[in-house]
């Protein structure tokens, strides 16, 4: 159950590895900020953000990732080419942590990507997305690939087919496209598109089945599914909405999920322990098949539960 015998694909983005077999490597925690609604802008986006909480918000994340053991990665969204600019600059101001690039239309993440490899920053950088959806796709892969970008997100759907499968065709038809353009990119990954909350489980059978077939890691953003659970907040107030969602998260991190987009960076302190205490959960499931620990001496089982893992060992 937690063997591929397909060789599994270990990327690596600004030092943080992820991928491999199951329990191999901690999930990658991938929380947003400047999307949408976020509370560090003061008004409207174009009148700025407040910029001493944003660099509080990116340092907290940095000191939970140390604290877990679960690595962070920031999703940079944007709308605009020159915003996405200035939001990098920010970022790489404050934090060491690697980025992603993120923009609904591809003039953005293109004119972001190329402002990435004037400032020597590709290597820390993934491209946040190719999808299915694109209209011109076979121009943005080309675009990217001329750039130089190293690591590639796959958004991988199929409206014809919602099911696990559908996620396959759809992670098929991106790398028919990058073949048929002749691009090479140092990491693939792969986002199985999250519908709703308990459909993320659907997510995970496609990782799963992805992972059997390409070896390539996996994830996708079950953020996605519990923020639009407006229903919870309404029976249950904050509280059980917060539950809920760290829930998710950490049974999406159990399940074939090698990262995940974790939503809004200012909920990273309930995710962060979350993610962390099922990832020691699943090395642990990896170990009860396997007996094998995880490979880094720096994962949640071996930083958070040390005398367990010297059990462990002995068994």
């Amino acid at each position: 159950m937690f063997t591929f015998e397909t060789e599994q694909k270990v990327c690596e983005v600004g030092g943080v590895k992820f991928g491999g077999q199951t329990g191999q490597y901690p999930t990658v925690i991938v929380p947003s900020i400047f999307q949408k609604g976020d509370k560090i802008f003061e008004g409207k986006r174009k009148e700025g953000f407040d910029e001493k909480r944003a660099q509080e918000l990116l340092q907290t994340c940095d000191r939970l990732a140390r604290e877990t053991g679960c690595p962070v990665m920031a999703d940079i969204v944007g709308t605009k080419g020159d915003e996405l600019k200035g939001y990098i600059d920010f970022v790489v101001g404050v934090t060491d942590m690697p980025f992603c690039i993120d923009a609904w239309v591809m003039k953005p993440k293109i004119e972001a990507a190329a402002y990435c490899a004037e400032k020597g920053l590709l290597d820390r950088m993934f491209y946040n997305s190719l999808t299915v959806w694109e209209k011109d796709l076979e121009t943005e892969i080309r675009e990217i690939s001329s750039i130089g970008v190293k690591h590639v997100l796959l958004v991988a759907f199929d409206m014809a087919d919602q099911m696990p499968t559908g996620r396959i065709s759809g992670t098929q038809t991106l790398l028919d496209a990058i073949e048929k353009v002749g691009a090479k990119f140092e990491s693939i990954f792969v986002d199985t598109s999250v519908m709703n909350g308990p459909a993320t489980a659907m997510c995970s059978i496609a990782n799963k089945l992805i992972k059997e077939k390409w070896g390539f890691p996996c994830g996708s953003a079950p953020s996605n599914g519990s923020y639009m659970w407006k229903a919870a907040k309404e029976m249950w107030g904050s509280k059980g909405w917060t539950a809920a969602d760290a829930a998710l998260e950490a049974l999406s991190s159990t399940l074939w999920h090698d990262m995940i987009f974790s939503g809004p960076m200012t909920g990273s302190e309930r995710i962060f322990p979350a993610v962390a205490m099922a990832d020691a959960f699943t090395a642990t499931l990896a170990f009860s098949e396997t007996k094998r620990l995880p490979e880094i001496d720096t994962h949640p089982l071996h930083k958070l539960f040390p005398d367990f893992v010297e059990q462990l060992k002995g068994m």
